[in-house]
C-alpha cells in the first residue's frame, strides 16, 4: 500500500511539472522572425543593332568576365551605310586637299603668262597711243583716230588688270572661308563614319559587367529588334536580403545596423549591414489589417548587404532574420 501510495504521487507529481511547463509554454511569446529573399544586380544584354544573330557565344551558367563577347548581330544594311559614309568621307577630304593646296603649278604658270600676254598687248597699246597723239598734234591725223588709240590703250590696260587678278587668284589659291567650309564637310563626313563605326561596334555586344548568364534569350540564325534582350547576366557580387518590414517593427531597425540573417539552403547564419529602408511605405498584400490596431498596417522595404562575400549564394534563396 505504501508503496502504491508513493507512486500516486510521484505520477501527480510528474503530471503537474508537464502541465506547467506546457503553460509556460504557452505564455512564452514565440520569437518572430521576417522570411525575405536574395536579390542580385541583374544586367539584360541588348544591341541597338537590328539584324540578324550571327552567333551566341554563351550558355546558361556560364561565367563570363567584364569585356567577353556575348552574341554579335549581322546586319548588311549597316555594311552598305558605312560603305557610303566613307566614300563621303574621302570625297569631303579630297575637297578639302585642293582648297588648301591651291590651283595646280599648270595652272599658276598658265595663269601668270596670260597676264604677261595681256600687259605686252597694254604696253603696245600705249605706244600706238603716243604716236598717233604726236600725228594728231601735228595735224596729220584726225581726231576720230586718235579716240580710237586711246580706247584700245585703256582696253588692253583694263584686260592687263584683270589677267593680273586671275594670275593672284590662282597663286594665293582658295580663299580662308573656302577652306574653312572644306574642312567643315570634310569634319562632318568623318563623323558619320565615326556614327555608322560606333553603331557598328554596338552589333558586337560584350559583357558589361563579370557574372554568371542566367537566360539566353535568341539563338544564332534568329532575328534581333532594336533593344531586344538576347543575354541576361546575374552579377553576384552585387547581391543583397530583401525584406519586408510591418511599420509598427521598423523602430527596431536603423540604417548601418549589423544584424544575423539564417539563410536555410546554405544551412548557416551570416552578417548583413542594413544598407537601405524605404522612404515609401506600401499596404501589404498579406495581413493587412494588424490584431490588436485600430489602423491598417504599412510595409516597408528594407535592403541588408552581407559584410563578407558568401559562397554558394543563389538568387530567390529565402532568408530568416529574427525579431
Amino acid at each position: 500500500m505504501r508503496t502504491n501510495r508513493i507512486l500516486a504521487v510521484a505520477a501527480l507529481l510528474v503530471l503537474v511539472v508537464i502541465l506547467a511547463y506546457g503553460i509556460k509554454l504557452a505564455y512564452t511569446p514565440k520569437v518572430e522572425r521576417l522570411q525575405g529573399q536574395i536579390e542580385a544586380r541583374e544586367y539584360n544584354v541588348s544591341s541597338k543593332v537590328p539584324g540578324r544573330v550571327s552567333q551566341v557565344l554563351v550558355r546558361r551558367g556560364d561565367k563570363v568576365a567584364e569585356g567577353d563577347l556575348l552574341f554579335a548581330i549581322d546586319s548588311p544594311e549597316l555594311d552598305a551605310k558605312l560603305m557610303q559614309a566613307q566614300g563621303g568621307r574621302d570625297a569631303a577630304k579630297a575637297m578639302q586637299l585642293e582648297a588648301d593646296n591651291g590651283a595646280r603649278k599648270q595652272q599658276v604658270t598658265a595663269a601668270k603668262e596670260q597676264w604677261l600676254k595681256a600687259k605686252a598687248a597694254a604696253t603696245l597699246a600705249e605706244t600706238t597711243y603716243q604716236r598717233v597723239e604726236v600725228l594728231f598734234n601735228e595735224g596729220v591725223l584726225a581726231r576720230q583716230k586718235r579716240d580710237e588709240a586711246f580706247t584700245q590703250w585703256q582696253a588692253a590696260k583694263y584686260t592687263e588688270q584683270a589677267a593680273y587678278a586671275m594670275y593672284q587668284m590662282a597663286d594665293e589659291g582658295a580663299r580662308d572661308e573656302t577652306k574653312a567650309a572644306a574642312a567643315g564637310n570634310a569634319r562632318r563626313a568623318e563623323g558619320a563614319v565615326n556614327e555608322v563605326s560606333a553603331i557598328m561596334a554596338d552589333s558586337q555586344m560584350r559583357a558589361p559587367k563579370s557574372g554568371e548568364v542566367s537566360e539566353v534569350l535568341l539563338r544564332g540564325g534568329e532575328l534581333a529588334p532594336s533593344g531586344f534582350p538576347v543575354v541576361s547576366l546575374i552579377d553576384m557580387s552585387d547581391a543583397w536580403a530583401l525584406f519586408q518590414v510591418r511599420e509598427d517593427r521598423l523602430k527596431a531597425y536603423k540604417v548601418g545596423q549589423q544584424v544575423q540573417v539564417e539563410i536555410p539552403a546554405l544551412g548557416n547564419s551570416y552578417r548583413f549591414t542594413i544598407a537601405h529602408i524605404s522612404v515609401m511605405g506600401h499596404f501589404a498584400t498579406w495581413r493587412a489589417t494588424e490584431t490588436g490596431h485600430d489602423f491598417d498596417m504599412r510595409t516597408f522595404e528594407m535592403e541588408l548587404r552581407p559584410s563578407q562575400p558568401i559562397a554558394d549564394l543563389r538568387v530567390g534563396m529565402t532568408t530568416l532574420l529574427a525579431q
